[in-house]
């Protein structure tokens, strides 16, 4: 059976780098921005029957919409990001890689030499 995921984060740089390292579709979708309670069930609707997982910035903002993801859709899975990097764009490839392998996402092999 086909592992159906889906990647939460905040904006398309994020997407962009998280595209490089997978090896596998998944679709990942950026929230932009502020969102609320309403807004995450909107985005989340179309993939109920998904694996969720939220992969956020190490800093307040993000913080900020993990606590609201949470609180809104507490089956979500978080994945994080080391917080000397700060955020996902700025995360080295080998460790964005080696963050998705744990979770068993398909990476490209360059990526954790």
């Amino acid at each position: 059976m086909e592992m159906r995921r889906v990647v939460i984060v905040e904006g398309g740089a994020d997407r962009k780098r998280l595209q490089k390292v997978l090896a596998e579709p998944v679709e990942i979708i950026c929230t932009n921005g502020t969102v609320s309670p309403y807004r995450i069930e909107e985005i989340l609707a179309p993939y109920e029957d998904h694996d969720i997982y939220v992969f956020f910035d190490a800093d307040p903002s993000g913080e900020k919409l993990r606590t609201l993801f949470k609180r809104a859709y507490p089956e979500a899975l978080h994945l994080y990001t080391e917080r000397q990097y700060g955020q996902v764009e700025t995360t080295p490839f080998r460790t964005l890689a080696t963050i998705l392998l744990a979770e068993r996402f398909l990476v490209h092999p360059q990526f954790l030499l």
